[in-house]
């Protein structure tokens, strides 16, 4: 099949096309970036220099239905909720990285991300892209909201306990979460140059980051019932990766030993969620460039508190490769295909 990337020139763009790359079932046909468009893809990525050197071209719309099969929108939010429709309505496979199309609530929407959403036709249609919880609403949808970073990392460490039913609700679900300076994106801003990040970490947007509502509107969904969240961010100086920290309250007295068992349970055929063994607990690095999510678990006795410290590469689960294994499941093609990667280490 051929696919085309809106937004090649950004971080997530340039991810999409090093995965796509060794994809056995995908041409990267098309690149189109509005701000960088008339230059070569090798102009904003030399890396590239005989591999792909294609054209970073304008939106147009009958000339990409005619020349692909799956379009990836890898753009900032507020963009692909008013270019992404037409794609949609022509039958294309549509992947959606930017966040519009994620939030079935569009005043949600205008009071988190501070911009007008998208048509409340499109929100009901676009199908929330977590495999691992939502593999089986997946298979043959042609439109996809692919997950946030950090509600990636987050959700894949709550799901199991929620699901468990080991969790008491009544209590609360503190997500402390910690980036790498790719998550901002490629435009350059003062908090994410050099001078400003290294050797520095710093909390940002506590108690309104945009991620919020998305991480409470699926664990609502699987809780049945209504279900908040304290969410607080942060940035640290690397390039690549989130860490959550994720404690939560016990219904029962359980151990380690317990609670791996669950989660080992939940996980035990998704090819892309680790569970790693009693008193090991994963690390950013262990997950780089690739499409898996790592996850600890420690119970502290004393105050009937579970820890869950849940790890991905926030280009890769967290965006791009994500994005790669929903396309997969859709085609009924090995989610595996094209993202079974060892991590780059050190």
């Amino acid at each position: 099949m051929k696919a085309g990337i809106v937004g090649a020139n950004g971080y997530g763009g340039i991810e999409l096309i090093r995965l796509l790359h060794n994809h056995p079932k995908i041409t990267v046909k098309m690149l189109i970036s509005h701000s960088t468009s008339g230059q070569r893809i090798t102009e904003q990525y030399p890396q590239l220099q005989n591999i792909l050197e294609l054209p970073l071209e304008k939106l147009r719309t009958d000339e990409i239905v005619k020349q692909v099969d799956i379009l990836f929108f890898a753009t900032p939010s507020g963009i692909t909720k008013d270019i992404a429709p037409p794609f949609v309505e022509a039958g294309l496979l549509c992947i959606d990285l930017s966040g519009d199309f994620r939030l079935k609530d569009p005043a949600l929407y205008n009071r988190w991300y501070k911009k007008e959403p998208a048509d409340q036709k499109f929100l009901d249609q676009a199908a929330y892209g977590l495999p691992e919880i939502y593999r089986e609403k997946l298979k043959g949808d042609v439109f996809i909201a692919n997950p946030g970073c950090y509600p990636t990392a987050a959700l894949l460490g709550v799901f199991p306990a929620l699901k468990t039913k080991i969790l008491d609700t009544n209590g609360p679900i503190i997500i402390d979460g910690k980036t790498g300076v790719s998550g901002a994106g490629r435009k350059p801003s003062q908090g994410t140059i050099f001078s400003e990040i290294n050797e520095n970490t710093r909390a940002y947007k506590l108690a309104s980051h945009q991620h919020t509502p998305e991480i409470e509107q699926v664990l609502e969904d699987i809780q049945g019932s209504e279900l908040h969240v304290t969410f607080s961010t942060h940035l640290v100086p690397m390039t690549r990766g989130i860490l959550c920290t994720i404690y939560m309250p016990l219904t029962d007295s359980l151990t380690d030993n317990d609670v791996l068992q669950l989660y080992n349970d939940v996980y035990r055929n998704e090819p892309f969620v680790r569970v790693r063994p009693e008193k090991q607990w994963p690390a950013t690095k262990e997950v780089a460039g690739t499409n898996y999510c790592d996850i600890g678990v420690s119970v502290d006795k004393r105050t009937n508190m579970l820890t869950i410290v849940s790890v991905i590469d926030n280009l890769v689960k967290g965006a791009a490769g994500q994005a790669i294994q929903t396309m997969n499941l859709v085609n009924n093609w090995d989610e595996r295909t094209g993202l079974d990667t060892i991590p780059v280490y050190p």
